[in-house]
């Protein structure tokens, strides 16, 4: 039955997760959570993959599971390394199905900063079983998220410094103009896979360094032209 025409729920409906306009009293509403990975070839070294034979691959996170505002997270039960990963977010202002890679960036409204946070112990586990890695990806407050940039303000991020500190100690730095797949490519495979929509989040990817966490933790992550991202890891 279409919802729209019902009088009411038989349970209260979340409200719709909105991520803070660079500039603007207005927010962003998310649909859903892509996250792209090994997307840094150095980074896919780490993880023990070779970058060189590898075709992008995805996986979700929850509309829920994103933080804004610099809000403290909250840290996870069920891990005892739980890893940073700083990501250039790709926010979607249209959707659309097979979309040539020529056209895939009119459809970006704007980019953030995120922090792809990862129970690294469970992903392990989930690896050498062959399982998904829901577990590990898409837990609750995984996914913290600077104030989204519009493209009209920022332009297309296509390169640029990418970095996350903890604590002033610099764990990850590199460009990214180092992503493997880009922008457009990303877009592009994406939409063959799923029918994307606007409001729909894309985390591009990590660079190397992703490192543990522990409670107390002051995390700050930045891309050049983009408004940083700062939260404490909290019990």
């Amino acid at each position: 039955m279409d919802a729209s025409k019902t009088s009411q729920f038989v349970v209260i409906p979340p409200p719709t997760v909105g991520v803070p306009i660079q500039g603007s009293e207005s927010l962003f509403p998310v649909r859903r959570i892509f996250c792209v990975g090994r997307n840094y070839a150095e980074h896919a070294r780490e993880m023990g993959a070779n970058p060189d034979r590898e075709p992008p691959f995805f996986f979700t996170k929850p509309a829920d599971a994103i933080v804004t505002g610099g809000k403290d997270v909250l840290y996870p039960g069920a891990t005892n390394n739980l890893h940073h990963e700083v990501e250039l977010v790709i926010a979607l202002g249209e959707g659309g199905s097979a979309i040539p890679k020529e056209d895939a960036l009119h459809h970006v409204y704007g980019y953030a900063v995120g922090n792809d946070l990862t129970r690294r112990d469970l992903q392990a586990e989930a690896k050498k079983a062959g399982r998904p890695w829901d577990t590990a990806k898409g837990f609750d407050q995984s996914a913290p998220i600077a104030a989204i940039s519009p493209v009209s303000v920022c332009g297309h991020i296509n390169s640029g410094k990418i970095s996350l500190s903890v604590n002033g100690a610099l764990r990850q730095s590199g460009d990214v103009r180092d992503m493997i797949w880009s922008t457009e490519e990303i877009i592009s495979c994406l939409s063959i896979l799923f029918a994307l929509q606007a409001g729909d989040l894309i985390f591009s990817g990590t660079p190397a360094g992703v490192g543990p966490l522990v409670p107390g933790d002051q995390v700050v992550a930045a891309i050049a032209g983009l408004t940083p991202l700062e939260h404490t890891l909290v019990c």
